[in-house]
């Protein structure tokens, strides 16, 4: 039975006990054995519906809140950037529209274009700090790119084009290392201590850089883009990509003030890597390699690792981990292998892991066809 039949089968019962199963909401048609890459994307907003409204039923709220609820219930630009992205996706104008204006009404707060970081609610200032961050920032004027054109509001391309100038100069910077590279800073302050800076290396997404940049004409955004490609295949060098590090005019090392393990911030790095397209880069092939070493079936799938011996220091059983690592794995397996090590997706988890494994779906189906769970 080829998988576009299934999906009529199975349409009616993809929430079951908690779950979700991504082999028929992901299905990409008919397999022609020996011929995996012949597989062609499916339209999402059709065929996965199902797992969209079971994300905004468990992590977005009427008013436009995507809510993280294992952070207190704050919300986040993180947040709201991802969840629009996902809108964008399976074309959603109502849910996108929601979310932009409770992000404009309540994180922009700031002088110029940008987020601030995060929203606590139940408190007289639910914006304590209005600094901002600059991955969300940076997913914010995908989003809203995305939404220009896939909606045709002249609003959000004008948008996207604020928060892309002004991100570029508050967060987009020399490298202190490589005066000739653009790195990007994790915020507009805070991350630059005397002659050197913080960087993370997780911030970077870059389809979404390239992408704002060709989109919104600032050209800043996609030579970091191109940059941080270098900076990647550098760390990767040295084992998994760090949460954090430290670039200094004598070189890149581990942060002094943040994490400086290979754990929740990091494991983004690979996936967005895939969805870029690069999955033959040394950081996805280093985590491909501590992930075929260290996950195991039924056991919980390492989450914070040491860069340089992959020694587990933390791990967790929720299924978003699991498509990350069952994502990269299959990116690097021989070709005419098909068919991710993914689980079906799970109501039960937080939000950050939920979305993890949602974008880890989309780029399988976008990027490699053939890691679509069967």
């Amino acid at each position: 039975m080829i998988r576009r039949d299934c999906l009529k089968i199975l349409g009616a019962n993809l929430l079951t006990a908690g779950a979700v199963a991504p082999a028929a909401a992901l299905a990409s048609g008919a397999f022609v054995p020996g011929a995996a890459r012949a597989m062609v994307p499916v339209n999402l907003a059709d065929s996965a519906r199902p797992l969209w409204q079971a994300w905004k039923a468990t992590h977005l709220d009427a008013t436009g809140r995507v809510i993280d609820r294992l952070q207190g219930d704050s919300s986040h630009s993180e947040g709201q950037g991802y969840g629009m992205v996902l809108a964008t996706e399976f074309n959603d104008p109502e849910a996108f529209a929601a979310m932009f204006g409770w992000t404009e009404m309540h994180l922009k707060q700031r002088g110029d274009g940008l987020l601030s970081w995060r929203w606590l609610p139940g408190t007289l200032n639910a914006v304590p700090d209005r600094n901002n961050a600059s991955d969300g920032d940076l997913f914010y004027a995908w989003a809203l790119l995305r939404a220009a054109r896939a909606f045709g509001d002249q609003r959000y391309l004008d948008r996207a084009v604020q928060v892309a100038q002004d991100l570029a100069a508050a967060c987009i910077v020399r490298n202190p290392a490589d005066r000739d590279r653009l790195v990007m800073l994790p915020a507009s302050v805070g991350f630059a201590h005397d002659d050197a800076i913080s960087v993370n290396p997780s911030y970077y997404m870059p389809l979404a850089m390239r992408e704002v940049a060709a989109g919104t004409g600032v050209s800043a955004l996609g030579v970091a883009a191109q940059d941080a490609d270098a900076l990647l295949a550098t760390l990767a060098g040295g084992g998994l990509i760090p949460d954090w590090v430290d670039i200094s005019p004598a070189g890149m090392g581990p942060s002094a003030r943040m994490s400086a393990n290979s754990g929740y911030e990091a494991l983004r790095v690979p996936l967005f890597l895939i969805w870029s397209g690069m999955s033959e880069h040394p950081a996805v092939r280093q985590a491909a390699s501590v992930y075929g070493r260290t996950v195991t079936p039924g056991a919980p799938v390492p989450t914070v690792m040491e860069p340089a011996s992959g020694v587990v220091l933390e791990s967790s059983p929720d299924a978003g981990y699991r498509a990350l690592a069952g994502l990269v794995t299959c990116s690097v397996r021989a070709p005419g292998s098909v068919g991710a090590d993914m689980p079906p997706y799970s109501t039960r988890q937080p939000y950050y892991p939920a979305t993890l494994q949602m974008f880890a779906m989309i780029a399988a189906n976008q990027i490699l066809p053939e890691c679509v769970p069967l």
